[in-house]
């Protein structure tokens, strides 16, 4: 199985990439219409701003779609996000949060159509890369990834719905925003286990981007909007430890994180925790 997965992942990681902040026309879906909508269950009272994110699933054809549909939906994955959009923030108007056949794996926010995007064959992908990795649970694997990859494009869409001021790249502060939401701790003081799960499996996919490009011998973009995929592996899992370096302390012993960046990380993680605080601190309900 493994020999056969290696080809489909290196097809799938030339093309994968994020289209917020005004790209998404990269990767538009191309899947036919919807045939599936349902609006997730948020609250009577969305606030003064009057407007919901809601689910929309369209059709999947092609096998790679199939399945990536059936991973986000027979575990409402995307159900689950939108529920906890509803019930954090004041949203202006109504949000389509589309589950799409895309033609290659990617996710994206549309600043032009109100829109987040979660394509299937990204699913379908995250899934690839955990089986490959030898997970006894691939797809509590592939969702934790895909919750962290659709808090990333909801940080392109506060940017864009709030007009909010960002320094340096876009796709940064969104990392950083994927990071925050799930790396805070609650009401209770704690954080959730299987959100910190959520980041490191995030920065798994970046780190199996890295190799495989690496194995293929493909050219860094580096006029790309991201940083390189090893770069944003580095700054995740800083970010996990900056978090909390004893509690995560395992990720500097095991050689993952580099002790001179590791130093550094606690004062990046409060830096990156009082940026996103303030300029959402308007938009909480």
């Amino acid at each position: 199985m493994r020999t056969r997965i290696l080809p489909m992942l290196a097809v799938g990681l030339l093309l994968a990439g994020c289209g917020g902040g005004g790209a998404e026309e990269k990767a538009g879906s191309s899947g036919s219409p919807a045939s599936e909508t349902s609006k997730a269950k948020g609250p009577d009272d969305t606030g003064s701003a009057g407007g919901k994110m809601t689910v929309v699933y369209d059709d999947a054809t092609s096998p790679d779609a199939i399945n990536g549909k059936k991973l986000l939906q027979d575990n409402k994955v995307l159900e689950e996000l939108a529920d906890d959009i509803n019930v954090s923030l004041k949203l202006p108007e109504d949000i389509p949060l589309r589950g799409s056949q895309c033609d290659t794996p990617n996710a994206f926010w549309s600043p032009s159509k109100k829109s987040i995007t979660i394509c299937y064959e990204d699913a379908d992908l995250s899934q690839k890369i955990f089986v490959k990795a030898g997970d006894k649970d691939p797809d509590t694997s592939a969702i934790g990834s895909e919750d962290a990859t659709f808090y990333h494009e909801a940080g392109h869409m506060a940017v864009t719905l709030y007009n909010l001021p960002i320094t340096g790249k876009e796709e940064d502060a969104a990392d950083q925003l994927a990071a925050y939401i799930l790396l805070t701790p609650g009401d209770n003081g704690k954080v959730d286990s299987e959100s910190v799960q959520a980041v490191k499996d995030f920065a798994r996919t970046f780190a199996a981007y890295a190799q495989l490009k690496a194995e293929m011998g493909a050219t860094n973009n580096m006029a790309d909007e991201h940083s390189l995929d090893q770069q944003r592996v580095y700054n995740l899992q800083c970010w996990i430890y900056g978090s909390n370096p004893e509690a995560n302390a395992d990720i500097v012993t095991s050689g993952g994180l580099p002790e001179e960046r590791a130093q550094r990380c606690p004062d990046e993680w409060k830096q990156i925790s009082h940026a996103w605080s303030t300029l959402l601190e308007d938009h909480w309900k």
